[in-house]
């Protein structure tokens, strides 16, 4: 591997810098009893306009496989952050929803989340930011 690759370079630099943002974030969140992952569940319901997802999507939305999220959804159940919910029309979707209690934690936690975004990416300027985004959402 060369040294001066410079496609290896940022996608090393990416990793890291991904690693650093989730441990600030996960610090700011754990006060509010929330992994970054979770908040991430929390914050996809919420986002959805029934506050509903089927799980396979969830999955997809957060980034982890199916059975990741089935293990995580687990202890948000028992919690009382998400319900089940059964699917009108076919009984082999499972449906995550975000519960009262999901919805006052998220709220909650987003205050926290938002602030702690604010800090990270304060060496930049909104223009930057947007530019960043952009390139970013190209390597999506």
């Amino acid at each position: 591997m060369s040294e001066h690759n410079i496609s290896v370079q940022y996608i090393m630099l990416n990793a890291l810098l991904n690693n650093k943002l989730v441990k600030r974030l996960e610090g700011a969140l754990n006060y509010h009893g929330v992994s970054y992952t979770e908040f991430m569940i929390l914050h996809h319901l919420h986002s959805s306009p029934t506050n509903t997802m089927r799980r396979m999507d969830l999955a997809n939305a957060v980034g982890i496989t199916a059975s990741g999220v089935t293990r995580l959804l687990a202890p948000m159940e028992k919690n009382h952050l998400v319900e089940k919910e059964a699917n009108p029309r076919d009984a082999r979707v499972s449906l995550v929803k975000l519960s009262d209690t999901g919805q006052r934690v998220y709220q909650e936690s987003a205050v926290a989340f938002e602030h702690c975004a604010s800090s990270l990416t304060s060496p930049l300027t909104e223009n930057q930011l947007e530019k960043l985004i952009e390139l970013s959402q190209r390597l999506m």
